[in-house]
């Protein structure tokens, strides 16, 4: 059976993984679609600090939600 931890941790981990690839890929379009001019939404500075608390939160979710039983 899967435990309430699992479940947190599985959760974190797949929030944390859509974290890293997300993030990037919306700056990119936005960056493609202004024209490289710096009317962007979304600022390099939150991109690289949105996918450093992700990287941080895979690390600290992933051994939890792949623990070989």
């Amino acid at each position: 059976m899967n435990s309430p931890l699992k479940l947190v941790a599985t959760c974190v981990g797949l929030l944390a993984l859509a974290g890293t690839v997300v993030p990037p890929a919306v700056f990119m379009f936005q960056s493609v679609a202004a024209g490289g001019t710096e009317s962007v939404a979304l600022r390099l500075d939150t991109v690289k600090a949105i996918m450093l608390a992700s990287t941080i939160a895979w690390f600290a979710a992933g051994p939890f939600w792949m623990r070989i039983e």
